[in-house]
């Protein structure tokens, strides 16, 4: 069995959700201020126990139906998807260049496969979304498209042999979180089937919650 490094897991202090849909019903609730569009939620940490199988993590909204989701999460992965898919699914209001992490990213979870089947043990396992094509020297904050709200995902292997993961966000738009939870479920799956080891936990680190893109500069 493959199994990582005995610890001591202190995110058993966070707020917990036995479901995405949970969290997300949370992050919409506490982000809302009807008088102020701007309103932000600073630091929100939770855990999301529930991550497989991927449908799990399934949060269906007026403006993410299971088509986007599906559309997004395929393109953020670097899978192939086609022109009518495109057209169809692809909207600014649906995140953008700032929720575009697609490039590299079929190297980036090779590269993760490759660290916890070699090193399970390993604190190596990350995939980095700094920018799209630049060094971060060039870090520009008029840059819409290069300021990406997910940063890191940090994936390990528990000494139970189960795989479990990070995010770090900059920014989450409440609204937005079902298209981020479903790719990252599905990167959860997908390196867990290549490893032949269980799906366990997600922690997501929130530096700045807003309700929605009506927020200023997210």
């Amino acid at each position: 069995m493959i199994a990582g490094s005995a610890c001591e897991d202190l995110n058993t202090k966070f707020p917990r959700f036995q479901t995405a849909k949970e969290m997300y019903t949370e992050i919409r609730r506490i982000s809302e201020k009807s008088d102020d569009k701007d309103f932000t939620v600073r630091h929100f940490v939770g855990v999301i126990e529930k991550m497989s199988p991927t449908k799990a993590a399934l949060v269906e909204t007026e403006l993410f139906p299971i088509g986007a989701l599906e559309f997004y999460t395929k393109k953020n992965m670097g899978w192939e998807y086609n022109s009518e898919e495109e057209s169809q699914w692809l909207l600014p209001e649906r995140g953008g260049g700032q929720g575009d992490y697609r490039l590299g990213m079929p190297e980036k979870i090779a590269n993760v496969i490759n660290c916890l089947r070699t090193e399970p043990r390993s604190k190596r396992a990350v995939i980095p979304i700094p920018f799209a094509d630049e060094p971060s020297s060039a870090v520009d904050w008029t840059n819409q498209t290069q300021t990406k709200c997910c940063r890191e995902l940090y994936f390990y292997i528990g000494s139970d042999g189960v795989l479990r993961a990070t995010g770090i966000l900059r920014m989450q738009n409440a609204n937005i979180f079902p298209k981020n939870i479903h790719f990252f479920a599905t990167l959860m799956n997908h390196i867990a089937s290549e490893l032949s080891v269980p799906v366990g936990e997600y922690t997501h680190f929130i530096m700045h919650l807003c309700h929605d893109r009506a927020a200023i500069s997210c």
